[in-house]
């Protein structure tokens, strides 16, 4: 690539960026109130994504295969476990992340 198709693949990349920053400001700037369907989004996306993701997880994952694949479930479980417990998605995910690698490396 030559430093001009880099810098036009950079500024596209802020642009684009920008642009889904700046837009629900944009859309949504007169007082009126939020439209219902876009209150609805955001209760439905955010769980259905986190759906999404937890499927790519496991998507390549040969539970007839290998001990990590038990891990990765157990893994799972426990992450599973302390959000249901503490409701803190950071938490959540650095002790199912440490569960995984604990039981990796040292079983």
């Amino acid at each position: 690539m030559t430093l001009t198709e880099q810098i036009i693949t950079i500024a596209m990349a802020v642009i684009g960026t920008m642009a889904t920053r700046f837009l629900p400001f944009l859309v949504f700037s007169n007082s009126e109130r939020t439209p219902v369907f876009i209150k609805r989004l955001g209760d439905f996306l955010p769980p259905a994504i986190l759906g999404i993701l937890v499927v790519y997880c496991y998507k390549d994952v040969l539970f007839t295969a290998s001990s990590t694949a038990l891990f990765s479930l157990v893994a799972g479980l426990v992450t599973l476990a302390v959000h249901l417990w503490r409701r803190n998605m950071f938490l959540s995910i650095f002790v199912g992340t440490a569960c995984y690698v604990l039981l990796c490396n040292f079983l």
